[in-house]
């Protein structure tokens, strides 16, 4: 006769004993819009911290951004003032401790500024809230491009031979009159003569023969659009260096190519940016990274941070997966093991959130650097 008692190896399998739950542990709860007014955006945003999966990996961003963005070294507890030799400088000298600020890094991909996400990079380079920008070639052209021409929104499922017929380029869901890169061409090229001429009668400070590098390029070129919708206006406007390691890898490289027929000798160098991007990452007090996708722009960013033994703070937000060993893809830890992220033991502090950037990277920002410009606003306007 079968007994009713179910068999004891199966229940100890199944009702097995949980271990204590560690002190301070959080439990999974997510935003109650039976009491919270959906149009509260950051209260939204805070309520993801415990929401799991990669909401809990927004909230982090933020609050390592938060971290980036109010970090002075004055108020850091490792600050040793006495030993300082910059503390006898006036107040409002830039290399005072109480300016000295964490140098923030954006990098990101060209098929960010041909999408509507260039307005949110423009609002952090228009009101120096970066330090310094590595971005793709075409992450430069598309933006002054969108100064010539408007990028229209299309479909991923359209017909690339029907497109190609009617002379337009598509991104994604995004289509590009191929009329803007013909504006474009009108526009660079007698841009390009006036630096090859340059080329040949400016000197260095020191001496030397005048060389364009990308970022003196794009500096230029941003001053020549002379067009506040402009990322790269802005940029040069506030002196924030622009890299582009493969500028060549674009339209503007299909310029230059085309130049070197009808004006050869521009020479561009790539070996002064990388002293110079090398440079930024060495001299900063403390170093923040946001990195949108993967390609060049993320891990030149990393590769510098090499040079002052990590970033402090990383931020990384892309779609990429590791398994194919791919940079592009791979997990900040994997960075932390070159030396270029520092590790949660010696301060560093991280996140990787698995999305699109044009979903997430708009709130990371609303509720941090847009947040902070808006209380100042009206913080200022009270006391106006």
């Amino acid at each position: 006769m079968e007994s009713d008692d179910a068999p004891s190896a199966a229940q100890s399998a199944v009702f097995q004993r949980s271990e204590p739950i560690p002190a301070g542990a959080k439990h999974v709860h997510g935003p109650d819009f039976d009491t919270q007014d959906p149009k509260d955006l950051y209260a939204l945003l805070e309520n993801m911290k415990t929401i799991g999966f990669q909401g809990s990996s927004v909230h982090e961003a933020i609050r390592i951004i938060e971290r980036m963005r109010t970090w002075k070294l004055e108020e850091d507890p490792a600050y040793e003032a006495e030993e300082d030799e910059n503390r006898s400088l006036p107040d409002d000298h830039p290399q005072h401790p109480k300016n000295v600020r964490c140098t923030i890094f954006l990098g990101y991909t060209s098929n960010l500024i041909s999408s509507g996400l260039r307005e949110v990079l423009h609002f952090l380079v228009k009101h120096k809230f970066v330090s310094a920008i590595v971005t793709t070639a075409g992450g430069v052209e598309e933006d002054f491009i969108k100064c010539l021409g408007k990028t229209y929104l299309g479909a991923f499922h359209l017909d690339g031979a029907t497109l190609r017929a009617q002379g337009m380029n598509r991104i994604g869901n995004l289509v590009v009159p191929n009329d803007n890169y013909c504006k474009f061409e009108d526009w660079v090229m007698p841009i390009l003569d006036t630096m090859r001429a340059e080329q040949d009668t400016r000197t260095e400070e020191d001496g030397r023969p005048f060389v364009w590098t990308p970022s003196r390029m794009i500096a230029r070129l941003g001053h020549e659009i002379n067009d506040e919708r402009s990322v790269y206006y802005w940029a040069a406007k506030n002196d924030i260096p622009v890299f582009c390691p493969a500028l060549t890898d674009g339209s503007l490289g299909d310029m230059i190519y085309f130049h070197s027929y009808k004006n050869p000798g521009l020479v561009v160098d790539i070996v002064g940016d990388i002293r110079r991007l090398n440079d930024l990452s060495v001299k900063a007090k403390k170093a923040g990274i946001m990195i949108l996708g993967g390609g060049v722009c993320k891990h030149q960013i990393a590769n510098a941070m090499l040079f002052r033994n990590g970033a402090d703070y990383a931020v990384y937000i892309n779609t990429g997966q590791e398994f194919d060993g791919s940079d592009s893809g791979a997990r900040p830890d994997e960075a932390v093991s070159w030396g270029k992220i520092k590790s949660a033991a010696n301060g560093g502090d991280v996140v990787k959130v698995y999305s699109d950037a044009t979903i997430i990277f708009p709130l990371v920002v609303a509720a941090t650097f847009a947040r902070a410009y808006w209380q100042n606003r009206a913080e200022s306007s009270h006391s106006a």
